[in-house]
C-alpha cells in the first residue's frame, strides 16, 4: 500500500518484540491506509478466541503515535472474538503509526499496528518548455512540479507522433521518467522525428489522483539552442587603425556544430565601476567574427559577454558566453599644470631650481596621468631639447645655466601627451600685496583676505603649512587663484584644528611677479596660555599697589582685549575692576586694615580668558594712636548724638507724655500737682469723645464748701445727685480743659460713651478737719489702671470713720453712693491747701 521501507522495518521490529503467544492474537484493518490531509478514517482491531491466556473482556485501547484513545465500540463476535473500532475525525499527521493495545500485567501490550498516510492529490505541472539540444542531439524539456503534496508523487514526459497540428495522435513516444527529485527529462534523438511536429505533456500521479499538464506541439527543429560562441581580444595593426580613445576591439568563434545554421547575436558589456548597468549591443554582425565598440570612457575595464541565436528560423538564445574583461585605449590627459618654484644660486653660472606643480583636469574625463616630463631648449639649439625630469611626483629639483629663463612641462600615458605647459621664471619686482589678515572660519578652514595692488595683479599663489616650531618648507600645500580681482580666498585643504599656520600669497603679473607676504593664523585659537603673575609693589594700610609683566604677543595669536583684576576678602565679598590691556599694575583702595585679601588676573581675548594662579596679602594693622584717636571721634560722636536726641526729647510736649506720663504720687502731692499747667498760648488737644476706639476720660468733681463754721456734714437739698449737705462749688475735667462748670452735673446715665463718674471730694481745702468723699461703683479703672475699684464692702474704713456713721443718701441718689472719710486708697494722702493750682483748670 506504499508503505515507506523504514516503516515496514520498524512494524518489523515491533513484532518480533512481542511474545510469542501474543503475536497472533490480535490484527488492524483500516478502511483506507492513504487519505486526504484532515479527513476522517476508522479503524477496527480483533482479538482472536485462541488467546485464551487473556482476559478477552479487557478494554481494548488504541494508541495514535503518542496518544493514547479508549476504543470507540468494542463487542464480541458470533466466533468468540473481541472486536474494537475507532475512527479518527480528523487525521492532521501527514504519516503516523497506529497500534491496537491491551493491559498484560502492569504494562501495556501492542497487539498489532498499521502505518497511516495522508496528503494531497498531485498538483498540475506547469511552465513546461523544451528545446533542441543539438550538442547532446536530444529534446531537453523541464517544468514545474508545484507544491508539494506530502505524498510519494510520479511524474512522466509523455509525447507521440503526429501530422498537422497535433490534432491526429499517431504512435505514442516512449514515457521519458525523471530521476528522482529532477523536473526535466531528455529524449534522445533516436525516438525524434526531426522537422515533423509531436505533442509532449507532463502526469503527475500519486495514491490520490493523476493530473496532466498542458500540452505543447512543436517541430523540435524550432526548437534549437545554439551554445554561446567564445569571445578573444583583438590587437589591431597600429598602421592599419591607430589605437582610439574609449574603444575596445575583440574576435569571436562560434559555436562549431552551429556553423551550419544561420545565426545572429548580442553583445553586452559593463564598466567595471561601482554598480554600473549592462549596456546591450543588439544586431552584432556575425560574418566576420570582430567587431570594434567605441564610445566608452577610456581607460577602464569593461565586461563583455555575447549569446547567439538561429535566424531567421525560430529558436531559443544560447546562454551568455564566458566574460571578457578588456581595457579602452587611453587619450592624452586633457589638464592645466599650475606650477611655482623656487630658485638658489648655486654659483655665477648655475641656479638650483625646485619646480612644483599641481595638474587641474579641463573636463570630465581628462585621462590618467602616467608621469610627468620636464624638458628644457637651450637657446640657439634648434631641435635639441634637453630632458630635466621623468617623474610621477608633483615636484621636480634640478639645475639650470643662470641665463635660462623658461622650460616646458607635460603629463604623459600611453594615449599622448598633454599639452606643454611653459615655465618662467619672472622677477620679483612687482608691487607687493598690502593689508594682508587671516581669520578662521570654522576648525577646518582659514579665510585669507588682503588688499590688491596697482596695477591689478593677473593672478596669485596661495602657499600654506605649519608654522614654527615646524620645519620650515616641510608639507607645504599650495594653489593657483587666475583671478587677479579676488581679494580673498578660503583655505580648507590639510587644515586641523589649533594649530598655527604659516600663509604665503605672491601676487603673479604679465611678466614679473611681486615679493611674497607672509602671515601666521591659528584654525581654532585656545584661551590665551599664559597670564602675567601679580607681584606686591607697595602696600598699605587700606590701599595695595600691583604690578605685572605683560606677556610677549604669539604669532597667529588674537591680542588681548582687556585685563580684570579680582579680589576677595577674607568674608568672600568679592570685588572687581577691568582694566585696558597695555596696563601693567593697578592700586587697590578702600582695603580694611589688618585684613587678608586674595587676588587674580585674568586675561582675556577674542577666543576666551584665563585666570592666573592668583596672590594672597594683608594689609598693614592699625598702631595705637591711631586706635586711640579713631576710638575718640567715635566717642564724641556718639555723646553728640545722644545730646541731641535728649535735647529734642526735653522740648517737644508731644514727645513728653509718651516716654513718662506725669502722674503723682497721691501721698506727696497737691491737688494742684494733678493737673498740668497748661500755658495760655498752647493748644491743649483732646481725643475725641466719639471716637470709639479711644479709652474713657474719668471725671473728677472737686466740691468746695462754703465759709461757715466747721461741723458736722449736713443734709441739703440743694447739694447734687449724692444730696452735699452744704453748698459746693464743682470744678469738672471734661471737654475742653480751660472751660469750668458750676453747674451741678447729672449723673451719668447707663450705656452711654460719656465721661466715668469715679467720685466726689468734699470738704473745704482749709478745713482742719479730714475730708469726705462720694464715689459711685464704677468699673473702669482709676488711672488706667487694670483693676476696677474696690466694692463697697472692700473698703473696711468704711466702717470705721471717725467721723463717725454717714449720711445716707436721698431717695434721688444711686444706690452705689455713698459718704466717707477722705481715705480712698489712692487720695489717702491728698491734701488741697490752695486755688492756685485751679487757675487754669
Amino acid at each position: 500500500m506504499g508503505l515507506g521501507t523504514w516503516s515496514l522495518t520498524r512494524a518489523a521490529l515491533i513484532l518480533l518484540l512481542l511474545p510469542g503467544s501474543l503475536t497472533e492474537c490480535g490484527r488492524i484493518r483500516l478502511s483506507d491506509p492513504i487519505i486526504r490531509l484532515g479527513d476522517s478514517v476508522t479503524a477496527s482491531c480483533i482479538i482472536g478466541r485462541n488467546c485464551s491466556h487473556l482476559d478477552l473482556e479487557s478494554e481494548i485501547l488504541w494508541k495514535l503515535e503518542s496518544e493514547l484513545h479508549p476504543g470507540g465500540r468494542q463487542k464480541r463476535l458470533p466466533d468468540g472474538s473481541q472486536e474494537s473500532t475507532i475512527t479518527v475525525p480528523h487525521l492532521n499527521y501527514t504519516q503516523a503509526h497506529l497500534s491496537c493495545c491491551l493491559y498484560w500485567g502492569n504494562s501495556l501490550q501492542i497487539l498489532d499496528q498499521v502505518e497511516l498516510q495522508a496528503g494531497y492529490p498531485p498538483p498540475v505541472p506547469y511552465n513546461l518548455s523544451c528545446f533542441m539540444n543539438l550538442t547532446t542531439n536530444s529534446l531537453i524539456c523541464q517544468w514545474e512540479p508545484g507544491p508539494d503534496p506530502y505524498l510519494p508523487t510520479n511524474f512522466t514526459l509523455k509525447s507521440f507522433k503526429n501530422r498537422g497540428k497535433c490534432q491526429t495522435q499517431e504512435e505514442p513516444i516512449l514515457d521519458c521518467v525523471p530521476e528522482a527529485g529532477k523536473s526535466h527529462c531528455s529524449i534522445p534523438r533516436k525516438h525524434l522525428q526531426l522537422y515533423q511536429s509531436m505533442g509532449i505533456w507532463v502526469q503527475a500521479e500519486n495514491a490520490l489522483g493523476t493530473t496532466l499538464s498542458q500540452k505543447l506541439c512543436f517541430d523540435p527543429m524550432d526548437l534549437v539552442k545554439l551554445e554561446p560562441p567564445t569571445l578573444e581580444a583583438l590587437n589591431p595593426s597600429p598602421v592599419e587603425a591607430p589605437a582610439q580613445p574609449g574603444c575596445l576591439w575583440l574576435h569571436w568563434e562560434p559555436w562549431k556544430p552551429g556553423l551550419f545554421i544561420t545565426q545572429k547575436c548580442e553583445l553586452r558589456y559593463q564598466p567595471q565601476l561601482g554598480e554600473a548597468s549592462w549596456a546591450l549591443v543588439a544586431s552584432v554582425p556575425s560574418k566576420t567574427h570582430h567587431h570594434e565598440l567605441c564610445g566608452l570612457l577610456p581607460a577602464t575595464a569593461y565586461t563583455l559577454q555575447m549569446r547567439c541565436i538561429r535566424s531567421p528560423l525560430p529558436g531559443y538564445w544560447s546562454d551568455w558566453s564566458p566574460s571578457l574583461v578588456l581595457n579602452t585605449t587611453e587619450r592624452a590627459p586633457i589638464v592645466r599644470l599650475d606650477t611655482r618654484w623656487q630658485q638658489k644660486q648655486l654659483d655665477l653660472r648655475t641656479v638650483d631650481v625646485q619646480l612644483f606643480w599641481k595638474p587641474m583636469p579641463l573636463e570630465e574625463d581628462s585621462g590618467r596621468i602616467q608621469g610627468y616630463l620636464v624638458s628644457w631648449r637651450p637657446s640657439g639649439q634648434v631641435g635639441e631639447i634637453l630632458f630635466l625630469c621623468n617623474t610621477t611626483e608633483l615636484s621636480c629639483t634640478f639645475q639650470l645655466p643662470s641665463e635660462a629663463r623658461e622650460v616646458a612641462l607635460v603629463a604623459y600615458n600611453t594615449g599622448g601627451t598633454s599639452h606643454p605647459t611653459p615655465v618662467v621664471f619672472m622677477e620679483s619686482s612687482g608691487p607687493p600685496l598690502t593689508r594682508l589678515h587671516a581669520v578662521a572660519r570654522d576648525p577646518h578652514s582659514l579665510w585669507v583676505g588682503w588688499e590688491p595692488p596697482n596695477p591689478q595683479p593677473q593672478g596669485y599663489v596661495i602657499e600654506w603649512g605649519l608654522g614654527p616650531p615646524s620645519p620650515s618648507g616641510s608639507n607645504k600645500t599650495w594653489r593657483m587663484e587666475h583671478n587677479g580681482s579676488i581679494t580673498g580666498t578660503l583655505l580648507q585643504e590639510n587644515i586641523r584644528p589649533f594649530e598655527l599656520y604659516e600663509i604665503a600669497v605672491t601676487p603673479l603679473y604679465q611678466e614679473v611677479m611681486g615679493p611674497s607676504q607672509h602671515i601666521y593664523a591659528y584654525s581654532q585659537e585656545k584661551d590665551p596660555p599664559r597670564v602675567p603673575e601679580l607681584q606686591l609693589k607697595h602696600i598699605g594700610k587700606t590701599w595695595a599697589q600691583l604690578e605685572w609683566v605683560p606677556e610677549v604677543p604669539e604669532l597667529g595669536k588674537s591680542p588681548l582685549l582687556h585685563y580684570t583684576i579680582f579680589w576677595t576678602n577674607a568674608q568672600n565679598k568679592s570685588f572687581s575692576t577691568v582694566l585696558n590691556a597695555s596696563s601693567w599694575g593697578f592700586v587697590l583702595h578702600g582695603l580694611e586694615p589688618g585684613s587678608l585679601y586674595h587676588v587674580h588676573l585674568m586675561a582675556t581675548s577674542q577666543a576666551g580668558a584665563t585666570n592666573n594662579t592668583g596672590l594672597t596679602l594683608m594689609t598693614l594693622a592699625l598702631d595705637e594712636s591711631e586706635l586711640h584717636m579713631l576710638l575718640g571721634l567715635f566717642g564724641l560722636l556718639l555723646s553728640l548724638i545722644s545730646l541731641c536726641g535728649a535735647a529734642w526729647l526735653c522740648c517737644s510736649p508731644s514727645r513728653k507724655n509718651h516716654l513718662w506720663p506725669s502722674v503723682p504720687d497721691p501721698a506727696h502731692s497737691s491737688l494742684s500737682a494733678w493737673v498740668p499747667t497748661i500755658m495760655a498760648e498752647e493748644t491743649f488737644q483732646l481725643p475725641s469723645l466719639r471716637d470709639p476706639g479711644m479709652p474713657p476720660i474719668a471725671k473728677i468733681t472737686v466740691l468746695e464748701e462754703e465759709e461757715k463754721k466747721p461741723g458736722p456734714w449736713e443734709s441739703s437739698n440743694s447739694s447734687g445727685t449724692c444730696g452735699l449737705p452744704t453748698l459746693v462749688q464743682a470744678y469738672v475735667l471734661q471737654g475742653v480743659p480751660k472751660e469750668a462748670s458750676t453747674q451741678p452735673q447729672p449723673q451719668p446715665q447707663p450705656n452711654t460713651n460719656d465721661q466715668v463718674f469715679y467720685g466726689q471730694v468734699l470738704g473745704s481745702p482749709t478745713g482742719p478737719g479730714p475730708g469726705h468723699y462720694l464715689r459711685c461703683d464704677s468699673t473702669q479703672p482709676l488711672l488706667e489702671g487694670l483693676t476696677p475699684s474696690p466694692k463697697s464692702y472692700e473698703n473696711l474704713w468704711f466702717h470705721t470713720s471717725p467721723l463717725g456713721a454717714p449720711v445716707p443718701p436721698s431717695p434721688s441718689q444711686e444706690d452705689d453712693c455713698v459718704f466717707g472719710p477722705l481715705d480712698f486708697p489712692l487720695l489717702q494722702g491728698l491734701r488741697v491747701h490752695g486755688m492756685e493750682g485751679i487757675g487754669g483748670f
